[in-house]
């Protein structure tokens, strides 16, 4: 199989600003997801799809393996959708004639990403007849939705289901969420205008590579975490 990887790194995000140049370590954050595509024993190649000039300028450090696409400002704004770069991404691609069977999106804020999640992302969709397959995380005990509350007038009800008295951890399900990490697709789910198809499978990955940077004190947590040695490179 053919597998692309891509990696979105517009510039513009406002709540941590340059955020895909923002250095971890002394190293950008989308120079972590360039690597650990490279270091992936099956991506074949690898596009950066960026607005900014900074990112740009980073091909001088890759080989030919790794290419800059610039993304045109129409579809580089808040509102722009991940469809819309993909499809930017395969157009350039498919003018070169270069086809594809599976497209993976790794994400500069996820840098504690490690190679062997995206590979093993990617044989979990490829050793199945699924559309799509996603990392994940478990959610903590603290916020998992049956333990959730709203309040009416002061008095705490249930927002999803009644907790009743079940209190520890085995005694409710375990419950999932997308961490961002690694999105990995079938060519026809991505024709057909989604990111991820119906029929999805899961690859979990423990909380300790799981960071999903948005905002400053996430960027802290991958500082404490990258310093003690996870997701290092």
């Amino acid at each position: 199989m053919n597998i692309l990887g891509i990696i979105p790194a517009r510039k513009g995000s406002t709540r941590i600003k340059d955020k895909n140049i923002k250095k971890l370590g002394g190293k950008p954050l989308v120079k972590f997801a360039i690597d650990n595509a490279l270091n992936s024993k099956l991506i074949d190649k690898i596009v950066v799809s960026t607005n900014s000039a900074e990112v740009l300028e980073m091909d001088r450090d890759y080989s030919e393996r790794v290419f800059f696409l610039k993304r045109p400002e129409a579809i580089s704004g808040d509102k722009s959708t991940s469809i819309d770069f993909v499809n930017h991404v395969l157009d350039h691609e498919e003018h070169n004639n270069q086809i594809y069977d599976i497209i993976v999106i790794l994400q500069p804020t996820s840098p504690l990403t490690s190679p062997n999640d995206i590979d093993n992302t990617i044989n979990l969709l490829i050793n199945s007849d699924a559309d799509s397959a996603v990392s994940v995380v478990r959610l903590a005990h603290d916020v998992n939705p049956i333990k959730m509350k709203i309040f009416n007038g002061s008095k705490l009800i249930p927002y999803l289901e009644d907790e009743g008295d079940r209190m520890s951890n085995d005694q409710i399900p375990d419950v999932y969420v997308r961490n961002g990490s690694v999105y990995c697709s079938r060519i026809n789910t991505i024709k057909s205008g989604k990111i991820i198809g119906e029929r999805c499978l899961g690859y979990i990955m423990p909380r300790s590579r799981s960071v999903d940077i948005n905002d400053e004190l996430d960027f802290e947590f991958a500082e404490f975490l990258y310093m003690r040695g996870f997701g290092s490179n």
